[in-house]
């Protein structure tokens, strides 16, 4: 494709997204879907989950058309876009990943700890205390998110915010609540060398 074709499919593709039309938005979304879930498999390595994280995020586009500021090209918007829509669904992982890692460990393991800080009740207690620590409103985001399995699109109506405020305090929140968890861990296994 010509460099003039290139600059006319990208302003086809901009207006299409900004008036809504779903016919731009289905040969954007072909054109881009396939490449984008091989560049999303840079941040993870299972196919299905690439796929699912692209999909939500073209859905979240096509939700927020109205509100979208697309000032890059339509392929560095979408990248971008990408990139950070994966390391947010990176983060939320972690927070479980690592606490079922700790409790893995402890598995395998036949010590009796001394203290019942490694208790798994004491790590509820210690992120329900963290969750009570966010913000008024962050927590609020956090708890209709992850509690009432409420979409971005579904806060921020129900809220009367942008979805894209939504994103930004979801992320403080599982950043902050991140912070909490590696603290409990690095106490934890502080008190297993200890032994």
């Amino acid at each position: 494709m010509s460099i003039l074709g290139m600059h006319s499919q990208e302003n086809r593709f901009k207006e299409g997204l900004k008036n809504g039309d779903s016919l731009v938005f289905e040969e954007l979304f072909r054109a881009y879907y396939a490449p984008m879930c091989d560049y999303c498999m840079r941040y993870v390595s299972d196919e299905d989950i690439a796929q699912e994280i692209v999909q939500d995020l073209f859905f979240k586009i096509w939700v927020r058309r109205d509100e979208l500021e697309i000032n890059t090209s339509i392929k560095s918007y979408l990248y971008m876009a990408l990139r950070n829509h994966a390391l947010n669904h990176i983060n939320h992982l972690k927070i479980h990943d690592r606490y079922h890692q700790f409790i893995e460990m402890r598995a395998k393991t036949d010590i009796d700890y001394p203290t019942d800080i490694l208790e798994e009740q004491d790590m509820e207690r210690i992120m329900k205390q963290a969750v009570g620590m966010l913000p008024e409103k962050r927590r609020e985001i956090f708890e209709l998110s992850r509690f009432d399995n409420l979409k971005y699109n579904e806060i921020a109506d129900k809220l009367n915010i942008s979805v894209k405020t939504v994103e930004s305090q979801m992320t403080k929140a599982l950043d902050q609540l991140r912070k909490v968890l590696d603290k409990f861990l690095f106490w934890a296994l502080f008190f297993v060398h200890l032994l």
